[in-house]
């Protein structure tokens, strides 16, 4: 079974952002797109009188973004599939629910009614760090958006979410026929930063040498999948937030795991997956890995 790309819509300017994006992403993957738009005036509102033949503002609006949504992704692509629906619930709730037989969900940085200040909107926050499967965040210049850099980035960190994440960038490169640079981020503790110059050298040395090699470790088995990946091992020194940040400058999409908990309620989303969810300069993708 071929589970469809599930964009959240709500017309404002982030998520047709997200719905061009989706579109060539569709493309590439041979998959459908499946265009939700969540609201609640069926749940406050009720049925309508079978004689009445006035329809509420929200019904009209809500039957409108969906119409002028999908009539944008056969613009752009006629040949991808796509569908639309309204779903009678809130935008978390809806998203999270088609989640659950979604090759992956898509969202804009914030949606309509928020604050053009605000970094990330509540709903993507919410819904990536909690969907059962991978959320893209659709954000940064429109170069970075479009794929003009022809680079995926993946962090590559010590806990086990990783190799889900590393999967799904893997996959990501050879669709795009785009570089991978596999990025892992290396510190010398404080306790080794010492006056002497060459001794100082000597121990971010070898903390460089150790992020390479647990790279390559890391590496291997997807290495070995994708043989046609052009696979380039950045080992970087600095806060691991920090080096991504920067690494999704020129990137054209950032992959990072959240490990959900069983058992756990409420936000399961790391420093560094919510860092860049609000500071990066390219789409994000959060890849849950499930203990």
């Amino acid at each position: 079974m071929v589970f469809p790309l599930v964009v959240g819509v709500d017309g404002s300017d982030s998520s047709l952002q997200a719905v061009d994006w989706s579109v060539a992403e569709a493309a590439r993957q041979g998959l459908p797109l499946r265009l939700v738009h969540a609201s609640l005036w069926e749940r406050y509102e009720g049925a309508r009188p079978s004689f009445s033949t006035d329809r509420p503002a929200e019904e009209v609006t809500a039957e409108h973004i969906i119409a002028s949504c999908t009539e944008r992704v056969r613009l752009r692509n006629p040949e991808v599939k796509v569908s639309g629906e309204v779903l009678p619930d809130d935008a978390v709730s809806a998203l999270l629910e088609a989640g659950r037989e979604a090759a992956a969900l898509v969202t804009g940085v914030r949606g309509r009614g928020q604050f053009a200040g605000l970094l990330l909107g509540s709903v993507s926050l919410t819904v990536a760090a909690r969907a059962a499967c991978p959320v893209i965040v659709v954000r940064g210049s429109e170069r970075n958006r479009q794929g003009a850099w022809g680079r995926v980035v993946v962090g590559v960190g010590d806990s086990t979410e990783g190799s889900e994440a590393l999967r799904f960038a893997f996959r990501q490169a050879e669709a795009r026929g785009c570089a991978l640079d596999a990025v892992r981020a290396w510190r010398c503790p404080a306790h080794e930063h010492v006056d002497h110059p060459l001794i100082a050298d000597d121990a971010a040395r070898v903390h460089e040498e150790r992020a390479s090699t647990l790279l390559t470790e890391a590496l291997r088995e997807a290495v070995q999948d994708h043989p046609r990946v052009d696979v380039h091992h950045r080992p970087a020194e600095g806060p691991a937030h920090k080096v991504l940040l920067h690494a999704s400058t020129d990137a054209d999409l950032i992959v990072v795991g959240a490990l959900r908990r069983h058992g756990h309620f409420g936000l399961q989303l790391g420093h560094v997956a919510h860092t860049l969810l609000h500071h990066s300069a390219c789409p994000v993708a959060v890849i849950p890995h499930r203990t």
